[in-house]
């Protein structure tokens, strides 16, 4: 035990070292501070985690085990701004972050770095949705599981109604909102634009009622852009718009919904971009099509 330890040390101090090293080499090797500001965001997403597991037990025993993503992604937020000096700084004047509950918000995929994004806006009773089969897997399910994940069946790939109906029946009894990315995967995008939207979200919402709120992030390919190893310091605005009801809408909307709530969310998108580079920004041109995944069953509607 005694060596593991030792070894364990060695390690840890290396990893330091080296990591300091990167960030004080960036001056002059951009390079080097893209490797530096990574290494340092594993480790902190790492001691996050860490924090996350035992935070989650111990909030679910004193009852407010649901609210265990939210404590874990505010830890993450103030040691990634120690870390690496980035942050996101949230625009809600009207705090729908709070007052909207349950709801699911939805917002565009840029990076990895979005994992911060959500440590940063994470609402008190949030979480992330995930595939039911992962409910079982050792550690990350169980952490899923102490935190409130919201898990979807996606074996049920009959319809997305279907494939919804737990996930919706939690979301209403246990008033848990839910964060989801519509447009499925990460963009790496260098300008603002958005990917087709998948309806996975906005079925769950029309199927519960509860409200949609969009989130919107600027594009922050000035802090990192995957592509050209760049990788800096920064604070990355972050915008909360109006929730949009859905009570009384049916499945038959839900294209309607998605397509109109990607329209919106893309000019938001613009704009903040645009207002955090102090210059305009185009509109990007748009693809064939209206921006929605035309498919059906839950493996291609569930972001």
């Amino acid at each position: 035990m005694s060596s593991f330890l030792y070894y364990l040390g060695a390690f840890a101090i290396a990893y330091l070292g080296l990591t300091i090293f990167l960030i004080m080499l960036s001056s002059r090797v951009p390079a080097a501070g893209f490797f530096g500001l990574l290494l340092a965001s594993y480790a902190s997403l790492l001691v996050a985690a860490t924090y996350g597991v035992f935070i989650s037990i111990l909030m679910r025993l004193v009852g407010h085990g649901r609210s265990s993503q939210w404590a874990t992604g505010r830890f993450f937020k103030y040691l990634m701004r120690f870390t690496t000096g980035i942050t996101f700084s949230i625009d809600d004047p009207n705090d729908y972050l709070n007052k909207t509950r349950p709801a699911i918000f939805i917002g565009n995929h840029q990076t990895e770095l979005d994992v911060l994004m959500l440590g940063c806006i994470f609402p008190h009773h949030c979480s992330v949705t995930a595939k039911k089969s992962l409910k079982s897997m050792p550690f990350l399910g169980w952490f899923m599981s102490l935190s409130g994940t919201v898990f979807i069946d996606r074996a049920n790939s009959t319809n997305a109604r279907h494939a919804m109906a737990g996930a919706s029946e939690e979301i209403t009894r246990e008033r848990q909102s839910v964060y989801m990315f519509p447009e499925g995967t990460r963009s790496y995008a260098k300008e603002p634009m958005l990917l087709p939207f998948k309806k996975g979200a906005f079925h769950l919402a029309v199927q519960a009622g509860v409200p949609i709120v969009p989130v919107v992030v600027a594009n922050y390919s000035d802090v990192l852009f995957v592509p050209g190893w760049k990788f800096k310091a920064g604070n990355i605005p972050v915008k909360v718009l109006k929730p949009i009801e859905t009570k009384g809408l049916q499945p038959s909307d839900v294209e309607d919904l998605a397509r109109d709530t990607r329209e919106l969310m893309l000019r938001e998108i613009v704009a903040i971009t645009s207002k955090a580079r102090g210059r305009p920004v185009a509109m990007p041109a748009q693809n064939s099509g209206d921006g929605v995944v035309k498919a059906s069953g839950a493996e291609a509607t569930i972001s």
